[in-house]
């Protein structure tokens, strides 16, 4: 059987869920802050997950996937533990802002300090709080800057047990993504936490798609550590990621208006046309192609440019055969799942 946990001194029993407000400092105003954790600790002991979104607060999509999922009744009746924080962030998501009210972006400062700056204050309570009180994690993002990603997920690859959680995610990508300084991934990996990050969607905006493969890819997770039991449906799935090694942007040749030719999820192939950037008066045009194969993964929303400006994201991809095959699974079975 399981036994009581503590977060931020509150007490959370076997078999009960509650909202724990984790105290994070009060702003100039002496207004109290907090940043609020859902806890489903199961009757049955289990492995510990935390999933966390808004880190960037204006990446708001996390937030929705984590709503609808400690909504189900299937997640009442895990092994284990959820620790789910829909906002972390509290700061910067109440001003619609990626980054802290000093300016730090939150993802650069992990594990923080609690003598620190704002942020480091911040990512140091989340440290302690929640990281250390879990085995496994799932870090929620979006695009930013006008930018959208398809639905992926971003890990390194020599770490076993996060290549495991990754596939077990099942999206149609995997990028091979080495773990910065001061950013979630990296201090959790040092605390001994694997953890994932998973991509889709764009800032400020709702992406029912990305959501819908958040949600998924979340419970397909649990049900790979254990906390839950499979379903048919699950047994059925086909998804089998692709892995890219390595990624590149695309930037504009030229100043201009861009007209994106490749949606996101598009295979391309090397020296494919990809779009084209023209003047306001229609007076010349720029035709842009891709610099190498493989999936568009991210893609420029606002058609106003300049040269250097990074439009389009590409991950590598060798094995194209299986390409289209992945892309209508993953998008049959997210149509099923809803």
């Amino acid at each position: 059987m399981q036994t009581s946990m503590t977060i931020a001194g509150t007490q959370v029993k076997p078999g009960t869920q509650v909202t724990v407000p984790i105290p994070v400092p009060k702003l100039y105003t002496n207004t109290a802050m907090a940043m609020p954790a859902h806890i489903i600790h199961g009757r049955k002991a289990g492995p510990r997950l935390f999933v966390c979104g808004a880190i960037h607060g204006d990446e708001i999509i996390g937030t929705e996937i984590i709503r609808r999922l400690i909504k189900l009744k299937r997640v009442k009746n895990l092994r284990g533990t959820l620790i789910a924080v829909p906002v972390v962030n509290v700061y910067a998501f109440e001003q619609h802002s990626r980054y802290s009210p000093d300016r730090r972006d939150m993802n650069r400062f992990f594990p923080g300090s609690n003598t620190g700056s704002l942020t480091s204050q911040l990512s140091h309570t989340f440290m302690s709080e929640v990281v250390r009180n879990s085995q496994y994690g799932i870090d929620l993002h979006a695009g930013s800057n006008h930018r959208a990603n398809f639905p992926q997920i971003r890990v390194d690859i020599e770490n076993a047990e996060a290549l495991s959680l990754a596939k077990a995610f099942r999206v149609p990508v995997i990028i091979n993504a080495a773990m910065r300084d001061g950013s979630l991934r990296k201090a959790a990996a040092e605390e001994g936490v694997p953890t994932i990050l998973y991509e889709a969607g764009v800032a400020l905006r709702f992406d029912e798609e990305a959501i819908r493969a958040g949600v998924r890819g979340i419970l397909s997770v649990m049900t790979n550590i254990e906390m839950l039991r499979p379903t048919p449906h699950q047994a059925r799935a086909k998804t089998e990621p692709m892995i890219a090694d390595s990624t590149s942007w695309v930037r504009a040749p030229v100043s201009g208006i861009l007209q994106m030719k490749a949606p996101l999820g598009a295979r391309v192939v090397n020296n494919a046309r990809i779009g084209i950037i023209a003047d306001p008066f229609g007076n010349q045009e720029e035709v842009i192609h891709s610099p190498v194969s493989g999936m568009v993964i991210g893609r420029l929303d606002l058609p106003l440019v300049h040269r250097g400006d990074a439009i389009i994201h590409i991950a590598h991809l060798d094995r194209l055969k299986k390409f289209d095959t992945t892309i209508e699974e993953f998008r049959m079975e997210i149509s099923e799942d809803s």
